[in-house]
């Protein structure tokens, strides 16, 4: 057997290293389908292709994640669609080397090619059983269509009739068929065909190679792959894991309907976190590095498996609701909507498993104001003060394992727990007197929103930042004319522009108008506006826009703003 390793072992290898030397990688049963498009093939192709014209070059394929079982066989952690990929290629190689043989182009050299590419990159002949052993075996989905079709050469009777990634297998195997058939320097040589894949796809194709002992340093391994920018599947170990456990096919089957549907729910790339909120709920201090070590301790048994399914598909569409106000959990709950699109405007999920548990133990009401609760320690906490969020991590989870188990469900015994985290109004207005948030992308509709929410203070009268007109007027202009610099030094331009004292409501039609004017030309269109933002800022500023008149302003708006986003139960002044 082969030596245990105390991390991992890692080097460059060509695809040749990978695939000599009679070792055989096994892609686990329910790892995901294969599922390349024409788009990368015709990467990988045209890669190729600039590489044979550049003998000496190298191509780098990323990195390829194996946990070894012996020093021959590994299973794929990442990496299998890559090595599909080159397979299915290399059998496109053999394929038109067979049709030169049929056509009695070098007919002997070619047989004598073919067999010897096949043994090294497909399969070879066990010498005592005399059976063809495949060099990758893939997933439970594709591997009899790979081993019955391509492997041997036969052309399926219906592809419309095979699984999906089947039939994505096969027009792979037909693509890469058609442009080795119209590549000039191909088309011919049976010598220029074997030099294709035994120099160029089998050489300068480079991989970083990581081998790992167990699932554990496997996951180990994404996690450190991850942080340094490298996109692996944490999902896909996690799964794999699961499905370890089970060993009857009914259940394995049943399993895979299952995982699939709530992977629908929760998307892939966002499983390890729905699983991280889940366990929060009842453990502590789950961190991701840890996340699938705590999987490996608390699931042991197939029954332990469909336990966690039970429990993760109960919360699953609530998660995705989270971050959806037009999602159908809300239809019947609209109240809850305006609380849900700001906490996706926030960028917050710390909250996750508070939400959870107050869904499960809280009535309609409760569970709104819990809601709000939320929404306003976040905008406190992370949006205006710009906290660090390491002690959201702690103190949500803590407060959703009481109301779970303690029984207190209303909001003032909720909020005991959350107090550590709720920014007292003192701090709150001093940093809203100072906020700066630019206009750009999706902080566009966080600034009208805040808006949005004072001109509701200033007017009495309800202005949603989702269905209401208005327009954000830069007052003095994101672009200023020469005009400005009287008022504002341009130095200060930048700094000054994107702060909320800077900023107003207005109609789209005045804002257009008055563009990058100067202020005394803008002025009398504020005076005219239907919002009470703007017709202040008249009366305020009735002849020039400065510095101090800024300040002014935005210290005025952040006294409205501490009673805006307040909670009754918090801090009073």
């Amino acid at each position: 057997m082969m030596a245990k390793t105390i991390l991992l072992n890692t080097r460059t290898a060509t695809f040749l290293d990978i695939v000599g030397n009679g070792k055989v990688y096994t892609v686990p049963p329910y790892q995901r389908d294969y599922s390349w498009t024409e788009e990368q093939w015709e990467d990988l192709w045209n890669d190729i292709i600039e590489m044979q014209q550049k003998p000496d070059s190298d191509h780098y394929m990323g990195s390829l994640v194996l946990e070894g079982h012996s020093d021959r066989e590994f299973q794929i952690i990442d990496g299998q669609q890559r090595l599909a990929t080159l397979s299915v290629l290399a059998l496109a190689v053999l394929n038109r080397l067979e049709a030169l043989v049929t056509a009695s182009v070098e007919r002997e050299e070619n047989k004598e090619r073919s067999i010897a590419l096949r043994n090294r990159f497909i399969g070879e002949k066990d010498p005592a059983s005399l059976v063809e052993k495949s060099k990758l075996v893939l997933n439970e989905t594709d591997n009899g269509f790979y081993q019955d079709y391509l492997v041997q050469g036969r052309t399926p009777v219906n592809i419309r009739r095979l699984p999906y990634s089947n039939q994505m297998l096969w027009k792979a195997f037909c693509f890469f068929v058609d442009r080795l058939s119209k590549e000039n320097t191909l088309q011919e040589s049976g010598l220029k065909l074997a030099q294709l894949l035994s120099e160029t796809i089998a050489r300068q194709l480079q991989f970083i190679l990581i081998t790992v002992d167990d699932t554990l340093n496997a996951y180990t391994v994404f996690e450190t792959l991850n942080a340094r920018g490298l996109a692996l599947s944490s999902t896909d170990l996690l799964k794999n894991y699961l499905f370890s456990k089970i060993r009857v096919k009914g259940d394995l089957e049943s399993l895979q309907r299952r995982w699939s549907s709530l992977i629908e729910v929760v998307r892939q790339e966002k499983f390890p976190d729905f699983l991280r909120y889940h366990l929060l709920c009842t453990h502590k201090q789950v961190r991701k590095p840890r996340l699938f070590k705590m999987v490996r301790e608390l699931v042991h048994a197939p029954q332990d498996v469909f336990d966690l399914m039970d429990r993760l598909e109960s919360r699953a569409e609530l998660y995705a609701a989270v971050f959806d106000e037009q999602h159908a959990y809300w239809q019947d709950r609209p109240e809850c909507r305006p609380y849900i699109e700001a906490l996706k405007l926030f960028d917050v999920q710390q909250m996750m498993p508070l939400v959870f548990s107050a869904w499960e133990t809280c009535d309609r009401g409760e569970f709104v104001a819990i809601l709000r609760m939320v929404s306003i320690i976040s905008f406190r906490f992370t949006v205006v003060c710009k906290r660090n969020s390491n002690a959201l991590e702690s103190v949500y989870p803590y407060a959703a394992s009481h109301l779970l188990h303690d029984g207190k469900r209303n909001p003032e015994a909720v909020f005991a727990h959350l107090r550590p985290v709720y920014v007292p109004d003192k701090q709150f207005e001093q940093d809203f007197a100072l906020l700066t948030l630019s206009t750009a992308g999706s902080r566009k509709k966080l600034v009208k929103y805040i808006l949005s929410e004072l001109e509701s203070v200033q007017s009495g009268r309800h202005c949603d930042h989702r269905t209401d007109p208005a327009t954000i007027e830069h007052i003095l202009p994101e672009n200023p004319m020469q005009e400005w610099g009287e008022m504002f030094a341009e130095s200060g331009w930048q700094e000054n522009r994107y702060r909320i004292g800077n900023m107003t409501l207005l109609e789209s039609a005045a804002n257009r108008q008055i563009g990058n004017r100067p202020y005394q030309e803008k002025r009398s269109l504020y005076q005219q506006s239907a919002y009470a933002l703007s017709r202040e800022l008249a009366s305020m500023a009735p002849e020039e826009w400065t510095v101090r008149l800024l300040e002014k302003r935005q210290a005025e708006l952040a006294k409205r703003a501490v009673h805006c986003w307040r909670l009754s139960y918090g801090e009073s002044s």
